[in-house]
């Protein structure tokens, strides 16, 4: 854990003889905007990837909106920041952004920040924001970390274009559907994972998407970060054996190459006989059909000769 960094509105004076200045006159650039709601990106995992810019911020205004205030207290210890806290999660987001737009309607300073890295990304910042919007709320932004940007960095594969999925679902039919979806998009591919299912994740992206490249990054900025590099079906291999990792979890997953563009009919096949196990032929069909690009005609006739195999 690094040290402490000083509070920059400390070194703020008292005016000779007069009273202590309050929060707002002690502000610093970064509070310029007074009255409106800033986004502040906090670190991922060391407490020192956070800017002076961010802590002047978040020193100075009225209140910070976080996910989890035990999380956020702990990076608020090591930097001596004092500030007032308030809930804002998923579970509680409808019923507390009205009074959040209420404060900043009579004008103080709301920061609003994530458990780790940029809020609004896999959080329920985008709804506070989008209602600021609405009520001309001013808005700005302190960048910072961020996983997503740290782990294409780290990963070796190209960062030109990428996608980023976030969790995929936990059920290996929905899964493999949106492994599916994503295959096709003309860019590296951004994914986060539970430890648990990293290895059945693996399993199912080298089935659809075939031996591409794939970087699995983990505990990014932390004592011990770690990037294991190799194809889809060698990670996948990896994890099985070894068991899950421990930690945080972030998966880049490199582009199609020229030819994966097309979906092969072996891959067509594939998705269509997970689709059949719970679909008829006429909606698994149309839902390979719109996963893969294929003529919807073609993929009802594969998916008949496939049910009639089977029986």
């Amino acid at each position: 854990m690094s040290s402490a960094i000083p509070d920059p509105s400390s070194d703020t004076p008292s005016p000779a003889g007069g009273p202590e200045p309050n929060r707002r006159q002690r502000a610093s650039k970064p509070s310029e905007i007074i009255g409106g709601l800033v986004l502040v990106a906090t670190p991922i995992g060391n407490a020192g990837d956070i800017s002076s810019r961010a802590l002047g911020l978040l020193a100075t205004a009225d209140i910070v909106a976080c996910e989890d205030t035990r999380v956020t207290s702990k990076l608020f210890a090591v930097h001596g920041l004092k500030t007032p806290l308030w809930s804002y999660h998923e579970h509680n987001a409808a019923q507390q952004r009205p009074k959040l737009i209420k404060r900043l309607k009579d004008g103080e300073t709301v920061a609003l920040v994530s458990d780790a890295g940029m809020p609004t990304i896999s959080d329920p910042g985008f709804k506070l924001i989008n209602a600021c919007v609405d009520e001309g709320i001013a808005l700005t932004c302190i960048p910072g970390a961020s996983a997503v940007t740290t782990a294409l960095a780290l990963s070796g594969l190209p960062t030109d274009r990428f996608f980023f999925q976030g969790f995929l679902p936990s059920k290996k039919t929905q899964r493999r559907k949106v492994l599916g979806e994503i295959g096709r998009i003309p860019g590296s591919l951004v994914v986060m994972e539970s430890a648990k299912r990293l290895a059945a994740m693996l399993a199912d992206a080298a089935d659809i998407l075939g031996p591409r490249a794939c970087a699995v990054t983990r505990e990014l900025t932390k004592r011990f970060e770690e990037v294991r590099r190799g194809t889809l079906g060698e990670l996948a291999q990896h994890y099985d054996d070894s068991g899950p990792p421990k930690g945080e979890i972030t998966l880049v997953i490199g582009p199609p190459g020229a030819d994966e563009t097309a979906t092969t009919g072996e891959q067509v096949d594939a998705l269509l006989r997970e689709a059949l196990v719970n679909s008829s032929v006429r909606d698994a069909a149309a839902e390979v059909a719109a996963m893969t690009g294929w003529p919807k005609r073609d993929v009802y006739q594969r998916a008949l000769s496939i049910e009639k195999d089977t029986v």
